[in-house]
């Protein structure tokens, strides 16, 4: 009778150490831990398989070599990848196994550049410079190359020959759109320029079937939207500010924006007050000059957001025809020169106005 009992016995106890060699092996092959912890991991070129599994458990990425090259060899695992991944805590053998052989995963040499709304070409020719290997004159040359932007008009719905007229500083300035990019380390000028346009054809198409209707062209909005976004702050303020604009052109009066004025000196706005000869310069970015009342500017003076596009496109229509900003950048609208006189007076009084 015992020796049946303990033939009994026996295939109870293979069950049991087969369950738990079975969970055992589950709990090796599982994640070290459930909360998300990102590791970066980098194979060298010429790592064996187990110098690879060894760095994997200095990492606290695996429990166990063991359990890792067994996996490998019943898995048939045969290649890893070498290169630099990003890998979690909480992945499986399975899941890091299968990330590190396949060299889609492997993480790519990328670096970020934000653009500010509101900058110019030179300011984005400054940005490229300081992040990459180019410099600020190869950016410039290119903006210039007029074989390229040919290229460009030809690709884009959104860029007309008028970006090529004589005079205009940069084609593409106003056509950029400011936003904080990615780029590969190895991307080419014209790479980093086409991702820009990219964005900025994604912003407009939310705009074209409105931009088709409207009376004005493209570039003329993409013009006004750029000198709403340097002289208001709040979405409200610019679309008062091109229904200003529109109020003076219908008049033919210049629009007198001296922002377009800085621009067409190369001056930054704040550097220092412009001369008698800059204001009254018939440089056909300055709207302050006679000799261009009732026009724009011949092209954009920054790279406008895209709120401020949505200001061109849906402005505020208003009986206003003047407007000044005090020293803490509040904005008054007025409808003759004498309520605007008066306005600058109260401010001057107030010590609002602001002084260089």
């Amino acid at each position: 009778m015992k020796k049946r009992s303990k033939l009994r016995i026996l295939p109870i106890f293979i069950i049991i150490i087969v369950i738990l060699g079975i969970c055992l092996c589950m709990d090796f092959i599982g994640p070290v831990q459930k909360k998300s912890e990102i590791v970066p991991f980098k194979i060298t070129s010429g790592e064996t398989t187990k110098e690879i599994i060894k760095n994997l458990k200095d990492e606290e990425l695996i429990k166990s070599e063991f359990f890792a090259l067994v996996y490998i060899k019943i898995n048939n695992i045969v290649s890893l990848k070498a290169g630099d991944y990003d890998l979690d805590k909480n992945m499986s053998l399975k899941k890091i196994f299968n990330t590190i052989s396949d060299s889609d995963n492997i993480k790519q040499d990328v670096y970020k550049m934000t653009f500010h709304e509101g900058k110019g070409i030179k300011y984005y020719a400054g940005i490229i410079a300081k992040n990459t290997n180019y410099t600020e004159e190869e950016f410039l040359t290119l903006m210039n190359d007029k074989e390229y932007i040919k290229s460009l008009i030809d690709k884009y719905w959104f860029l007309k020959d008028d970006i090529l007229k004589d005079g205009i500083y940069y084609p593409l300035e106003g056509y950029l759109a400011p936003d904080t990019y990615e780029f590969m380390k190895d991307a080419t000028l014209k790479d980093i320029v086409e991702v820009m346009l990219n964005q900025e054809a994604k912003i407009l198409n939310n705009y074209k079937t409105k931009i088709e209707k409207s009376s004005f062209s493209v570039h003329e909005l993409i013009t006004l939207a750029s000198i709403a976004e340097s002289e208001g702050t709040t979405s409200s303020e610019r679309k008062n500010i091109i229904g200003v604009f529109i109020n003076r052109l219908n008049s033919t009066m210049p629009l007198g924006s001296d922002v377009t004025t800085y621009y067409a000196s190369k001056v930054d706005m704040g550097e220092r007050d412009l001369t008698i000869d800059e204001l009254q310069s018939n440089n056909p970015y300055n709207t302050r000059s006679a000799s261009n009342a009732g026009k724009l500017p011949i092209g954009p003076i920054c790279n406008p957001s895209d709120s401020s596009i949505d200001a061109a496109i849906n402005y505020t229509p208003n009986d206003y025809y003047y407007f000044v900003s005090d020293k803490d950048g509040n904005i008054y609208f007025t409808k003759t020169s004498s309520e605007h006189d008066k306005k600058i007076k109260e401010l001057k009084n107030a010590g609002k106005w602001f002084e260089y």
